[in-house]
């Protein structure tokens, strides 16, 4: 979808049927590798949820193992939310190779390596743009840092695989965060915000534009001025801010993040205090890394001191305009324009929500819902912070999908995400096998490697919940602390990152059985039947 334009179509994008239509032949193939015959391909999806650095290790692991047991071929669609998204998305940057992108992974975390001064030079980039706000931060700071990093390809260049059919039709989410009240309270469609290598929009609205202007301004749905696409980077950043409201990413990047900060203000205090103080600000000032020098004088003048971000900020701030005049470089620039105007517009645009313009499209067949044709930008945030899955991207009939493989990494309840699902699908009245609440607080005590849930309409669901005592036995409280949410990346070596793969590969591994059970029911293929209950533990 090129257009310049918003469109609003009901249903699914041209582009996308296309896609989908060609991907049923590949996997048509899939199935037959599979001993499964069809006269027509069953849509299946795959879901990941959120859990940052976790849930990104074990979506590759989940991946890579379909991928060995031959049924990656046999997905429709795979969508994700937050650390999925930064998988998934891995997945299309390699083409689809799962043991190059398995190696990289390992390599990445072996050299225990993150390129700062590139990091830190798209971070400055960023902050010369009129729609710069925290989530650039975010992006190129804070979860470069996790993933250790940077893919600067962008959603579009994933068309080509996608449009011939040979992988999957990706979707990533997102919500929008004005609609956060009418979440809470109704549990409102509408904040449910999707991107694909086609188009960005709200499916709950059929409003979308080309990817390829997502950012871009648009004025009675028509494109008045171009922004350059933004890159997986930044996106990455988009979908993985869950850890953010507004406290909680100030927090983590001012507290927890400070230690990266000041362990490279370590190094020029060294320098420093054997009288090179001119060879420390010449070394940060090569790799781009002033802001670090800034950081130690702002640390040493606030000894003992815990001031609120917003002081810290502002001290920065302060520091880096100095009482003396700054050496310039060799343009003739001070060194510290490039952060007195990151800061400046950081503090000029919101602290916590990253803004897209989308002005008033009223026009014939534009958007009718008021609230939403009269903003003039959108907030966007992870879609972790509704359902940690996305459930709701896939549901609507629009898509067909009859088979459902729900990959969940939280690392609390591993039902929390369909106790919400089906709270939105009831209020909604949209298909979904509904499980009384006693069975779910069973289930969670002690949950199993897969649960396959059933109801009269709509599509099967398979639950695979990462920690389970089919894989951990009684230590799954000992694995979650292990792969807590909210550990850094330091943390994760390689033994603990070669563990949770295995893991992960392990519950796809162990299950094959009874995906493939379920792949022939909804191929319409004869099977016996269990005699267990529709909505049964499998």
């Amino acid at each position: 979808m090129g257009s310049s334009e918003v469109s609003v179509i009901p249903g699914l994008q041209k582009e996308e049927k296309a896609a989908v239509e060609r991907r049923r032949l590949h996997v048509l193939k899939a199935l037959k590798k599979l001993r499964i015959e069809a006269d027509e391909a069953p849509v299946v999806a795959v879901l990941g949820s959120g859990g940052g650095l976790r849930a990104h290790i074990a979506c590759l692991g989940v991946l890579s193992e379909m991928k060995e047991q031959g049924l990656l071929d046999a997905v429709t669609y795979l969508a994700g939310v937050s650390g999925s998204t930064w998988a998934i998305s891995s997945l299309y940057t390699n083409d689809g190779d799962m043991e190059a992108l398995e190696a990289d992974l390992k390599h990445r975390f072996t050299r225990q390596e993150w390129d700062l001064a590139k990091s830190l030079q798209k971070t400055i980039q960023a902050a010369r743009s009129e729609n710069y706000s925290l989530t650039d931060f975010w992006a190129y700071m804070v979860i470069s840092k996790q993933t250790r990093e940077l893919p600067e390809s962008h959603l579009s260049n994933m068309k080509k695989p996608v449009e011939e059919g040979t992988l999957p039709y990706p979707i990533f989410a997102a919500i929008d965060n004005d609609l956060q009240p009418s979440w809470q309270e109704a549990r409102a469609p509408e904040t449910w915000f999707e991107f694909t290598p086609h188009h960005a929009g709200f499916p709950a609205l059929g409003a979308f534009v080309s990817i390829t202007h997502f950012g871009s301004k648009f004025k009675k749905g028509r494109l008045v001025r171009t922004h350059p696409e933004r890159d997986l980077t930044f996106l990455r950043g988009l979908w993985g801010s869950a850890l953010g409201n507004t406290e909680v990413i100030r927090e983590y990047i001012f507290d927890k993040h400070s230690s990266c900060f000041y362990s490279f203000a370590d190094q020029l205090r060294n320098l420093t205090l054997k009288g090179l103080w001119r060879r420390a600000v010449a070394n940060a000032k090569s790799i781009g890394h002033l802001l670090f020098a800034r950081l130690l004088r702002l640390q040493e003048s606030s000894q003992g001191e815990h001031p609120p971000p917003e002081a810290r900020l502002l001290r920065l701030q302060e520091s880096s305009q100095g009482e003396h005049p700054p050496p310039e470089d060799e343009g003739g620039e001070p060194e510290h324009t490039w952060l007195t105007e990151m800061l400046e517009n950081w503090t000029r645009t919101s602290l916590e929500k990253q803004e897209q313009p989308h002005e008033d499209p009223e026009r014939k067949g534009g958007i009718r819902d008021k609230i939403m044709s009269s903003r003039k930008h959108l907030h966007l945030v992870d879609a972790g912070l509704a359902i940690n899955t996305p459930f709701p991207l896939v549901l609507p009939p629009t898509r067909e999908v009859h088979l459902i493989l729900s990959f969940d990494f939280s690392a609390g309840d591993p039902f929390e995400t369909i106790r919400a699902t089906t709270d939105y699908c009831r209020r909604h009245k949209i298909p979904f096998p509904q499980v009384e609440e006693a069975e779910l607080d069973l289930w969670s005590k002690a949950p199993a490697s897969c649960y396959i849930l059933k109801g009269e309409t709509g599509p099967v669901v398979m639950h695979f919940p990462l920690f389970n005592i089919d894989a951990c036995g009684g230590d799954i409280e000992a694995w979650s602390d292990t792969y807590d949410t909210f550990k850094l990346a330091d943390t994760y070596t390689l033994d603990v990152v070669v563990l949770l793969l295995a893991l992960a590969k392990k519950n796809v591994r162990e299950n094959k059985k009874k995906i493939l059970r379920e792949l022939m029911n909804v191929a319409g293929l004869y099977y016996p039947k269990d005699s267990a209950r529709s909505c049964c533990l499998a």
